[in-house]
Order: structure tokens, then C-alpha cells, then sequence
């Protein structure tokens, strides 16, 4: 097989030398309403072809390189004194697998535990390339269920504009749960 970013020969999709070299990740914080924060790890200029690999079939492996290297790396150093939940945005099944349920899975860790199937869209709608404008009049209507009383985590793929976190926030919130950030392979405003 080759890399996909370099094209040399790896047993990877993306091979060791690019993983080294043009994906180490570091820790990007965005305040998205008062108080509430957002962590990433890439800016997503630095890997834009790689976030839309979700739409083919080579994107579960890409996501879970992309994973392995930010998300599992983040939850091994994460401690906190209560258990927490991984909750993916909207973890339906696109292109045979879900990129935010793998997010969620490389999570997992002595403090935190992904949750599956809580937080679903009910307007499946895409955003990409579109204004807060168009984001605000066409809300993702998420729907909570199998979850309450619990602390979490959001987990997404991109940050854009936040809309799509706030929205999906308030829905646990309403359910009395803490959410206690989002954590998103990249941040576009980076």
C-alpha cells in the first residue's frame, strides 16, 4: 500500500515518517461561549483532505490514525476525579462507519467511557462550507436519549463556527447533564 500523503510504501495508510513529521499534534483551545471551551489538535488547513476522507471508504482508517495520535494521546494524560462520558456529535453511520464514534472509541480510559447512540441529528443537514447564518436557520434538532445525570465530553470532527456544540450542549444540558468541553480534530479558525 502507499501513503496517502507522500505516496511511498507503508503498511499504514499514512506512514510513519508523515505521522512524525506532518501530524504531530498540539493543543488548540477556543472559547465558544462563556466559560465553555474547545480543544483541537490540528488546524484544518493543515489537514483538510484528511477530515474529508470521512466520505470514502479509506476515511475509518485515516480517522483512526488521526485518532490514535490525538485523542488516545489526550485521554492517557487526561485525569479527573469523577467518570466521565465521550458523547460523539451525532454518531449515525455515513460511508459504512461513524467518524465521530471512532473519536469517541480512542477516548477511552480509566476516567473516561464512550457512550454510543445518545446524541442523534434529526436534520441531517450539511454544513460544510456554510455561513453561521445558514448554520443558525437550519439547527441539527438533535435528539437526547439513554443519558442523564451524567458528565461528558463532546466529541466532533471539526469546529467551524461552534454552532453545532452549543446546539448539542444545551440538548445534554436539558437532560441535566455537565458538559464539561469539546474536543475536535481540527479547528477551522486556527
Amino acid at each position: 500500500m502507499k501513503c496517502i500523503l507522500c505516496e511511498n510504501l507503508s503498511f499504514q495508510i499514512i506512514c510513519k515518517k508523515c505521522q512524525n513529521t506532518l501530524l504531530q499534534a498540539s493543543f488548540h483551545k477556543r472559547e465558544i461561549e462563556k466559560g465553555f471551551f474547545n480543544y483541537s489538535f490540528y488546524a484544518l488547513s493543515d489537514i483538510e483532505d484528511l477530515i474529508s476522507s470521512k466520505y470514502y471508504f479509506h476515511g475509518d482508517r485515516v480517522f483512526n490514525l488521526l485518532a490514535k495520535l490525538s485523542f488516545f494521546k489526550f485521554a492517557q494524560n487526561f485525569t479527573y476525579a469523577q467518570n466521565i462520558l465521550a458523547i460523539p456529535i451525532d454518531d449515525h453511520v455515513r460511508h459504512e462507519f461513524s467518524h465521530t464514534a471512532i473519536l469517541a472509541r480512542h477516548l477511552n480510559s480509566q476516567n473516561i467511557k464512550p457512550k454510543y447512540n445518545c446524541l442523534k441529528a434529526q436534520n441531517i443537514v450539511k454544513y460544510a462550507g456554510k455561513d453561521l447564518e445558514f448554520r443558525q436557520k437550519n439547527p441539527r434538532k438533535f435528539k437526547c436519549t439513554k443519558i442523564s445525570n451524567q458528565m461528558t465530553i463532546l466529541c466532533d470532527d471539526l469546529i467551524t463556527t461552534g454552532a453545532t456544540i452549543k446546539e448539542a450542549k444545551k440538548v445534554l444540558e436539558k437532560r441535566n447533564n455537565q458538559v464539561l468541553f469539546s474536543l475536535t480534530l481540527a479547528d477551522a479558525k486556527l
